[in-house]
């Protein structure tokens, strides 16, 4: 028989320990317990757990139990509320809702305010730059030495 821990088959042995296991798997796996200390000591420890289990009393319940339950469960609370109720003060819950609307308010107020403004020009004024323009444009221009303009 093949070891049941070096193959990752340890629910055998817990099958064993539970008193689970066929009775046509349990002569070969003894005599595989005979030989294996591994399993020899995976089978004491479980023995001792079951043992440790037998021995255990659950605490008694209380009459009212499923009263008190099923009320619990009736109020249940999600798990983001129960996380965040200790950073909720009472007050909080209304302060930060009108907190926030008045922090909107005060930007737009100071955007409006800061809004640069702008002097559109007039048609007169747009041409005028555009003949100056035109103007520095030609007196830039670079002048070949060939040309007639160059001997003035």
């Amino acid at each position: 028989m093949k070891c049941p821990l070096e193959g990752k088959r340890s629910e055998v042995l817990l099958a064993y320990t539970a008193g689970n296991l066929d009775a046509a798997e349990v002569a070969p796996l003894e005599s595989h317990l005979e030989n294996c200390p591994g399993c020899r000591e995976f089978v004491r420890a479980q023995d001792e757990v079951w043992d440790a289990l037998d021995v255990w009393e659950p605490a008694p319940v209380s009459a009212d139990f499923d009263r008190k339950l099923y009320r619990r469960i009736g109020q249940q609370v999600s798990w983001f509320d129960r996380v965040m109720r200790p950073f909720q003060p009472f007050w909080l819950g209304r302060a930060v809702p009108v907190a926030a609307c008045a922090a909107v308010v005060l930007m737009a107020v100071l955007l409006v305010q800061r809004t640069p403004q702008v002097d559109v020009p007039q048609p007169e004024q747009v041409v005028a730059a555009l003949d100056e323009m035109d103007a520095l444009s030609q007196l830039s221009a670079p002048v070949r030495a060939d040309s007639p303009e160059s001997k003035m």
